[in-house]
C-alpha cells in the first residue's frame, strides 16, 4: 500500500463475542424441606427443617453487588474506548457527530455503533500476534472488558444481569466472580488458538461460562431439585440455541465454546451443594440415622476431582501451545465450521481488508485488494488511521 500519508497498516477485522438471542434465567427450583422428624431438636429459635432449608437454599443470604459492578466496569470501559477512538479527529466521517469525540465510526466500518479496530487494539483487544511475539498475555483478560459497539455492549450486559444476578444470589460473589473471570480466560484462550488473523473483544466467553456452570450445577446437585428433566431440557435447548448463533460469520464461537467448557467444569468445583441428609444431621442432632451421612455424595466428589484435573491440564496445555504460536486449525481441518458455516447467503471469508493507494496532490485513489472496488477521495494530509478507515468502508 502506498500513499502520501505514509504506509497505513492493514485493516484488522474485529470478531466480537456476540450474544444475540441470549435471555436465560435459572430454570430450577429447590424442593421444599422434608417433614419434621419426631424427636428432632430445633436449634436456637429455629426448627431443624428451617435451618436445613436455609443451608441448602442459601442464596437468600447473598446481596448481588459484583455482577452490577461488572456491568458498570464494562460500560465505563466502553466510554473510555470511545474517547480514545475520537472519531472526528481520526476519521473522515462519523455517525452521531453531535457527540464529539464520543461519536461512532461509519456504519460500513463498524455496524455495531462503536469504535475502530485500531482503538480497540490500543485498549487491549485480543491480538494473538502481540500475545505470542510481544509477550502481551494480559490481552487474554483485557479483551473481556471491551465491546465492538453499543449493540454488542447492550446484548452482553443485559444477559449478564439476567443470568449473573440470580447466580450471585445463590452462590455469592466469590464463587461467581471466579467462575466469570476464569471462564472468560478460557474463552479467550480457545479463540486465540483457532482465530489468529483478527482481533477479538467481548464478554461472551464469560457469559457462556455462567451458562455452563448452571448446567453442571444442575447435574452435580441433581438429587435436591424438583422437575429435573424439564429443567435439564430447558437449559440444554437454550445453550444449543445460543451456540448455534455462533455459526454466523463475524461471531467468535470459539470464545463461546471455550467459555462454556470452562464454566461447565468450574461448576462442578465451585457450585457443589451438600446433600440433604448431611444438612439434616447437622441441624437435627436428635435425628437418628443408622450411619452418618457424608457431606457430599460419591459422584459429586468424583466430578469435583475430575473437573479440577481437566481444568488444570487444559489451561496449562492451552497456554503452552499459544505461547509457542500453535494454530489448531493446522491440526483440525474441520474445526473452523464450529465458528462459521458457509451458506449461499453468507461467506466465512474474513481475511483482513487491504487497499492500494495512489496519491495525486490532494486526491487519493484507493483500490480494494479483495473485491477490486476503487474510489477517489479528496484529502488534506490524511492520517494513516483515516486512510485505513476509508479502506475498510470500501472493502
Amino acid at each position: 500500500m502506498a500513499g502520501g500519508g505514509g504506509n497505513p497498516p492493514p485493516e484488522i477485522h474485529v470478531r466480537v463475542h456476540s450474544r444475540r438471542g441470549f435471555n436465560m434465567i435459572h430454570p430450577v427450583e429447590i424442593e421444599s424441606p422434608p417433614p419434621t422428624v419426631a424427636g428432632a431438636a430445633p436449634a436456637a429459635n429455629e426448627s431443624p427443617n428451617a435451618a436445613m432449608y436455609r443451608e441448602v437454599k442459601h442464596f437468600k443470604k447473598w446481596f448481588p453487588w459484583l455482577v452490577p459492578s461488572f456491568v458498570l466496569a464494562n460500560v465505563v470501559m466502553f466510554i473510555i474506548t470511545m474517547s480514545v477512538n475520537n472519531c472526528p479527529k481520526n476519521s473522515v466521517s462519523c455517525v452521531a457527530g453531535f457527540l464529539g469525540r464520543f461519536s461512532f465510526q461509519p456504519f460500513k466500518e463498524n455496524p455495531l455503533l462503536g469504535p475502530s479496530s485500531t482503538a480497540l487494539e490500543k485498549m487491549g483487544a485480543l491480538d494473538v500476534g502481540k500475545v505470542v511475539h510481544k509477550h502481551q498475555g494480559w490481552r487474554l483478560i483485557t479483551c473481556m472488558w471491551l465491546h465492538g459497539g453499543v449493540f454488542h455492549l447492550l446484548a452482553n450486559m443485559l444477559s449478564l444481569l439476567v443470568i449473573g444476578i440470580r447466580l450471585e444470589q445463590e452462590f455469592g460473589f466469590v464463587r461467581i466472580g471466579l467462575l466469570y473471570l476464569i471462564s472468560g480466560l478460557g474463552g479467550s484462550l480457545l479463540s486465540a488458538l483457532f482465530i489468529q488473523s483478527n482481533i477479538s473483544v467481548g464478554a461472551s466467553g464469560a457469559l457462556f461460562g455462567l451458562l455452563g456452570g448452571m448446567l453442571s450445577e444442575l447435574i452435580t446437585n441433581w438429587t435436591i431439585y424438583a422437575n429435573k428433566v424439564a429443567a435439564m431440557v430447558t437449559l440444554v435447548i437454550i445453550i444449543a440455541i445460543n451456540l448455534s448463533v455462533g455459526i454466523l460469520p463475524h461471531v467468535d464461537n470459539f470464545a463461546h465454546l471455550g467459555g462454556f467448557l470452562s464454566g461447565f467444569l468450574l461448576g462442578f468445583v465451585f457450585l457443589i451443594r451438600p446433600q440433604f441428609g448431611w444438612v439434616y444431621q447437622r441441624y437435627a442432632p436428635g435425628y437418628s440415622l443408622t450411619s452418618a451421612k457424608p457431606k457430599f455424595k460419591t459422584y459429586q466428589c468424583i466430578l469435583w476431582i475430575l473437573s479440577l484435573i481437566l481444568l488444570i491440564v487444559g489451561f496449562t496445555v492451552g497456554l503452552v501451545m499459544l505461547l509457542h504460536g500453535v494454530d489448531l486449525n493446522d491440526h483440525c481441518s474441520w474445526c473452523h465450521y464450529l465458528s462459521c458455516v458457509p451458506t449461499k447467503r453468507w461467506s466465512c471469508n474474513t481475511q483482513p481488508a487491504s487497499c492500494q493507494s495512489v496519491q495525486t496532490g490532494n486526491q487519493y485513489t484507493l483500490t480494494c485488494s479483495s473485491n477490486g472496488k476503487s474510489k477517489t477521495y479528496s484529502l488534506l494530509n490524511p492520517t494513516a488511521r483515516q486512510i485505513q478507515g476509508l479502506c475498510a468502508q470500501l472493502c
